[in-house]
Parts: C-alpha cells; structure tokens; sequence
C-alpha cells in the first residue's frame, strides 16, 4: 500500500482548497441564509477543472483519476456542504453515466458542457412516491411509431433542478419488465413539455437548488437514450456507485470543518481557569471525532481507488462505496454533532458555522441511498443473500 499522492493529486487538491478559502467559505453564511445559487463561485470551479474532475481532456474535463476528485470533494464541502452538492451531481451522477455510457456524439453535446462549467447537469430518478424503491416507477415514456418517445411523469428531489440546462431522465419504458424496463435518456430543460416546480425550503444544503420536474408529452429523439431502451436500471445503479463516494467525500469534508473549529475553540475558551480543551470529557471527544474522521477518509479513499481499478477493467466497487458512504456520513453526524455539543450556545447560535455544519451533515445520511439502503446493499454483498 502507498498512501502517498501523486503531483497531480495534490495540485488538484490545493486548487480546490484555494477556492474554497477564497471564494466559497467567505460567501457561504449568504448563500445559506438566501438559498441563493452560487452560480458565479460554480463557473469558477468550472473553469479551473473541478466540474469534470474525471473526464477526459477531449470533453472538455481535467482527465485525472478517482482520487483526484475525492480528495478536490473534500476541500470544497469543508468550504460549503451546497457548492460540494452542485459539484458532486456533475462529476458523479450526470458526466459520469454519459462518459460510461453514451455516444460519442452525446458526450461532446453534453459532458463537455458541463465539464467546463458552462452549463448544469442534473440527474432525475426519484419521484414523489419512490424514494429508495427506484423501480416503483410511474413516469413513462412511450414509443411512437417514428421511433421517438413521448415522456410524462414527474420527478422529485432534483439537485440543480431549478437551474440545470440537461438532465439525466429515468423513465418507465415497459412496466411489466419492472427494473427492467426502466430506460435513461437525456433530456433538455429549455424544451417544451419540460416544466420545474417550486423549490424546495431545505434544512440544510440550501444554496444547492432542489425541485419538482414535471413533464408533460415531452418528445425526446431516438439519439437522446442514453445506452439501449431497459438498461436503465442498470445505469443508474452503475452511477450511484460512484455518486456514493462523491458523498461521502462530501460528508468528510462537513466533518472535517466542524473538527477543525473545534480544536481551535477548545485551546481558547476556557472555563474554571483552564482551557476547555484540558477537560478529560473533552479531550475524550475530539480523540473520538479524529479517530471518525481519520477511518472515513481513508474508506473513501479506498473506495476511490477500487473505482480507478473499475475503470481500469477490474472488479466493482459497490461494496466499497456503500461503506465509504455509510461510514463518513454517519462521522460526519456525529462530528457536528459533537461540535455543537462542545460549542455550547454558540455552537447553537448562527454568529458561527457550527450549526450550518450541522443542518448540511444530515442530508448525507440521505440522499444518493440512506444509510439503511447502505447497510442493505453491504449485507447482501457480504453474505451473497438476496
């Protein structure tokens, strides 16, 4: 094992951190407080590689390696949990599913687009009734005789929903082939039968735009399927392998911020004459939230690793990204939680980070599969039960 990082890595590393010290920790308190999105600070991170960390140069992207992108997550989460969201769809959920999986042609249209940070991605799975249960599926898109298909149904919870210009659309094909016949194509916001509902008022993450689509006889061309007609399933399970790391990435760096405030509160505020950070009760849990944090990374960095193998032509990584995911999001619940707790009031007040840490920990646990679905999908891959 070699844990050391390449020149590479850690140039892409100290960019990300560079932006988000400069630029995304300053504005995060606005952001939060206005749900205002944060378009000008995602063009920037477009420009300097960081929304197609993993696509190749030809497209557009940085072209560098899982490891890259994890370790980029990281820097951008522990300046704001909401840019780290934006940042995640694009890289995980829409350029990588199209990279897999599309044309060329589809890949010049629409990864290079978003690598660049031109345009947003989104990716459009669950719906009001099919949270975890992705094959309880109702909207359809149905084939006509000229071979186009024409979509309705609606779609909930969409990360960039409100401002995204292409979509990653999940759609039922053949409802008595269940999973099936399920089938991905990609799909334009500005198109007529495309419609975005109101966005939602989050507890946390709330400068990440979140809505309702809605689609009504959406027409979408036979070169807009993403793969072939009932892969999608497939697809979509394939992509949230990897959208998990980048959440977990996500949660370490929420964890990390939360730490570090932390350690520097403890060494200043003192009580009965001492630095708080003297207190055993104290000392007991930063030495927990370090040894959390420390066992996060390091899963998530494995995993990252076992996906650059994938890549490579090796085994999948679901496994390894279901415990990467689970583990850091509960850490990072934990460490905020922590936080407040050792913060007291002002761990409670919003003149201070801690309690955004927080709010923004939560969603971790949910989103991109809770960790009740992780801890289903470790079981079954461990004892091979289904």
């Amino acid at each position: 094992m070699d844990f050391r990082f390449t020149e590479e890595q850690l140039m892409i590393q100290d960019v990300a951190r560079r932006i988000a010290q400069e630029k995304i920790a300053p504005s995060a308190e606005h952001h939060d407080k206005t749900g205002e999105f944060p378009l000008e600070n995602i063009r920037t991170l477009g420009e300097n590689g960081l929304m197609g960390i993993e696509v190749p140069a030809e497209y557009g992207g940085a072209g560098m390696d899982p490891i890259s992108y994890v370790l980029a997550m990281i820097e951008i989460a522990a300046g704001d949990a909401a840019h780290s969201t934006i940042m995640s769809v694009n890289n995980s959920l829409f350029c990588n599913g199209i990279l897999k999986f599309g044309t060329e042609a589809q890949k010049q249209l629409y990864v290079r687009a978003i690598a660049e940070g031109r345009e947003i991605g989104a990716f459009a799975l669950t719906e009001p009734q099919s949270g975890s249960d992705a094959t309880a599926m109702r909207c359809k898109a149905t084939r006509q005789a000229d071979g186009t298909y024409l979509i309705n149904g609606k779609k909930s919870w969409i990360t960039s929903g409100p401002v995204a210009k292409y979509f990653v659309l999940f759609a039922m094909t053949d409802p008595d082939k269940g999973a099936r016949g399920i089938t991905a194509f990609l799909v334009d916001g500005e198109r007529a039968g495309f419609h975005r509902g109101k966005t939602e008022p989050k507890l946390g993450i709330r400068a990440s735009a979140t809505c309702e689509i809605e689609f009504a006889d959406y027409v979408v061309q036979p070169d807009e399927v993403l793969g072939k007609e009932g892969e999608g399933f497939k697809i979509a399970m394939s992509v949230l392998d990897a959208g998990r790391i980048g959440i977990a990435s996500q949660a370490i760096g929420i964890a990390r911020a939360a730490y570090e405030k932390t350690l520097e509160y403890v060494k200043e505020r003192k009580a009965f004459g001492a630095p708080i950070g003297t207190f055993q009760m104290t000392q007991a849990k930063i030495a927990d939230m370090k040894c959390k944090l420390d066992a996060a990374t390091l899963l998530t960095l494995r995993a990252a690793w076992q996906k650059g193998e994938f890549d490579k032509g090796g085994a999948r990584f679901s496994n390894e990204a279901a415990i990467a995911k689970l583990t850091a999001s509960e850490a990072a619940m934990w460490i905020t939680h922590q936080a407040v707790q050792i913060h007291g009031g002002m761990g409670y007040s919003k003149e201070m980070p801690l309690e955004r840490y927080f709010r923004d920990a939560k969603i971790t646990e949910i989103y991109e599969g809770t960790s009740e679905i992780q801890r289903l999908v470790i079981a079954r891959n461990e004892t091979g039960l289904r």
